[in-house]
């Protein structure tokens, strides 16, 4: 994954093998097996080009290590625990790495767009009935993308590529 990860494009099994054997004795056949096994698990996705398969990630390595802690923190009996005991880990470099992170979140995020703490909504405000299961924090589409427009209303493209309000 370093090699497709690194490279970001898409890659074959004989570039990365080539890339390997500089550093050290490689088969064939292992490079293609565990391209192959990482093909399978969903990590990256293949194309036909002539006789090979040429391979690109399914995911950036930022967005792969995000998954991986908040996969590892959702599994805490005790998240608050858990974040100050890795936050307590963390070399100085990565301290200044996290405030430069919560300075981004909070600029993208303007101050009215903040979630409130559960306590602090008045009754009624909550999330309507029949959302997304999970509270997902997903952002909303840009301005005159398709996904935007009023409840219940559906956007079709037109054949120039623009968004058409339909119901």
């Amino acid at each position: 994954m370093t090699r497709v990860w690194q490279w970001n494009r898409p890659v074959t099994v004989r570039e990365v093998l080539e890339d390997l054997q500089q550093e050290r004795s490689i088969a064939y056949t292992t490079v293609m097996t565990v391209m192959d096994n990482l093909h399978q698990k969903g990590w990256v996705r293949r194309e036909v080009d002539g006789r090979a398969y040429r391979y690109t990630a399914v995911s950036t390595r930022p967005a792969y290590a995000a998954a991986l802690m908040n996969e590892a923190w959702s599994k805490s009996d005790n998240p608050a625990a858990a974040l100050v005991a890795f936050f307590g880990m963390m070399s100085p470099e990565q301290r200044g790495s996290l405030e430069d992170a919560v300075r981004i979140v909070r600029v993208d995020r303007p101050e009215g767009d903040r979630p409130e703490p559960e306590g602090d909504r008045p009754e009624g405000d909550g999330p309507e009935e029949g959302g997304a299961e999970g509270g997902g924090t997903e952002a909303a589409p840009p301005e005159g993308s398709p996904g935007n427009g009023r409840p219940g209303e559906r956007r079709d493209e037109g054949a120039d590529g623009t968004a058409e309000a339909g119901r």
